[in-house]
């Protein structure tokens, strides 16, 4: 056998030319999985799963390169059946179907990063094509594009540290820029509710101190030192810094990097549940945010919290407790009953201080009671008068995409809810599409792909979630493969299936007429079947 046999050549020929399309998809799909190694097969295994044409394809390309390496080894590199190696790497180039090279939701983006990434994408894939070719002649080739998403989580994996290497320098100009301007950090992490929280921090704390808060989702080592380097001048005397998590030990080595002088955990729920498989090992994951703070701010009404509050207590801590139970021994205690949906703000009170009587507050209708009643606890563990702080929870700030409400041309009211991706935030935004609903006479229209990185529990979910848009009353336009299944088994019969999200929201507006209610409740880019 020779590398340089006739069907060979065209295989490694063809191979070169398909590995164009096949790097662009699996790179696309690293960047916006944040180059996580062992991410790239996730998702390459979810087409598979969730995309019947996918999986025919790659059963036929799977089939094509076992007969071509079974005739090659018994035959001879210039076997006829060989062949079936370059039809295989011609279809392997359309593979995933609808997975396009470029991206439409969000465009690849040719990054520094990328380039680095895409020579060792090279090198591994050549390297092995050459090898595989001396071994199983045409097959080879073919062999290395079927592999490719594990391939690039190898290359990912290679390149990780030498990232985490070349980026140093930005991490050690952000601590040499807190070092110089000395603001007391807050830091905010929990499974949900981190970026409305900071901003409503930000909101609370700003009439009393310079502050200055990370910007929208800024949670990484390299986010927050952008944040730091960009946004902190002299004089800032607060910096909030949302922090978020990718498995354990992340947030240790964040606090390192930005010490907390505040840390506090919103809620501890199934958002992570895909990387960290329980909820407990998500608990001890956010715990880790209380380590070198000196003040810790916790929503005890989760027994875990309440334990935790304990321990940082007994390590000589300032804890500072909040809860929405009335009657609780809490420093924080808001009784949001009837005002924590949204659409509605309601009548509210709100005891700051133990000693102190609730005070009535209106509570706009901007997020989860737990996020408002955390941010009023940070505000008080950092000194704000508690007039300051009840005076301005009636004009929290939104959070962009979540659960904001706006009047579309054709009339109908549309309820943003695209950025979240909870069952809890979910259920509590359709309750309030459908009061809206209600109130406006009209009909609800929800529009959905369901809810991802929910691991074992993700079908239960969105099957649930698909019975509760049943209930309500509402009409459901499935969006995707992801979760369809599970949202149409939830729902029942009435459900409409539809491939894409311009499809199905040309659908829902039509449905909706001028006085219904659309619910757009979470969007997943197209890199997700």
């Amino acid at each position: 056998m020779t590398l340089l046999a006739p069907f060979t050549l065209v295989a490694l020929g063809l191979a070169a030319l398909a590995a164009v399309p096949v790097a662009a998809r699996w790179l696309r799909v690293a960047q916006r999985e944040h180059y996580v190694p062992t991410w790239v097969s996730r998702m390459a295994g979810l087409w598979l799963t969730r995309e019947p044409a996918t999986l025919l394809g790659f059963a036929v390309a799977s089939l094509l390169v076992v007969v071509a390496a079974i005739a090659v080894v018994s035959s001879g590199a210039d076997a006829p059946l060989a062949l079936a190696a370059v039809a295989a790497v011609v279809l392997l180039a359309f593979l995933p179907l609808g997975l396009k090279p470029r991206g439409t939701s969000a465009k690849f983006a040719i990054t520094a990063r990328v380039k680095r990434l895409l020579v060792v994408w090279i090198v591994l894939h050549l390297g092995l094509a050459l090898a595989l070719a001396a071994l199983l002649g045409a097959a080879g080739p073919a062999l290395v594009l079927l592999l490719s998403a594990p391939i690039t989580d190898l290359a990912l994996a290679i390149t990780a540290p030498i990232e985490k290497a070349g980026s140093k320098k930005f991490v050690d100009q952000a601590k040499k820029r807190l070092d110089q301007v000395k603001p007391r950090v807050v830091a905010i992490t929990g499974s949900y509710g981190k970026t409305s929280t900071k901003n409503y921090v930000a909101h609370l704390l700003s009439a009393t101190y310079t502050t200055v808060a990370s910007p929208a989702s800024f949670n990484n080592r390299l986010g927050l030192s952008r944040a730091v380097n960009d946004r902190l001048v002299p004089g800032t005397e607060i910096f909030v810094a949302e922090m978020g998590i990718f498995g354990a030990g992340e947030i240790r080595e964040l606090s390192t990097h930005f010490p907390p002088d505040i840390a506090a955990i919103t809620v501890i729920g199934e958002a992570h549940l895909q990387r960290m498989r329980t909820t407990d090992t998500i608990f001890r994951a956010k715990a880790e945010i209380t380590e070198q703070a000196r003040t810790v701010v916790l929503p005890i009404d989760d027994p875990r919290l309440a334990r935790l509050a304990e321990e940082c207590a007994a390590k000589g801590k300032r804890v500072v407790t909040v809860s929405l139970q009335p009657g609780v021994d809490a420093d924080v205690v808001l009784d949001a009953t009837g005002a924590d949906e949204p659409g509605a703000p309601g009548a509210a009170t709100i005891r700051i201080g133990r000693e102190a009587q609730p005070v009535p507050v209106a509570i706009s209708s901007t997020g989860h009671a737990v996020n408002v009643a955390v941010a009023a606890g940070i505000a008080f563990a950092a000194d704000v008068p508690v007039a300051t702080i009840a005076g301005r929870l009636a004009d929290l700030p939104g959070s962009q995409h979540r659960a904001e409400v706006q009047q579309a041309p054709s009339g109908a009211l549309v309820v943003d809810d695209t950025y979240n991706s909870n069952p809890v935030g979910a259920h509590r935004a359709l309750e309030g599409a459908a009061r809206l609903a209600a109130e406006r006479g009209g009909e609800l229209v929800v529009v959905t792909p369901g809810m991802v990185e929910l691991g074992p529990v993700q079908v239960e979910r969105n099957r649930a979630f698909g019975a509760a848009i049943k209930q309500a009353g509402a009409t459901l336009y499935a969006v995707g493969r992801t979760n369809r299944a599970a949202l149409l088994a939830g729902y029942g019969e009435g459900a409409h299936a539809v491939d894409g999200r311009e499809a199905a929201v040309a659908e829902a507006v039509r449905k909706a007429g001028d006085r219904g209610v659309i619910l757009y409740e979470n969007d997943l880019p197209d890199h997700y079947p």
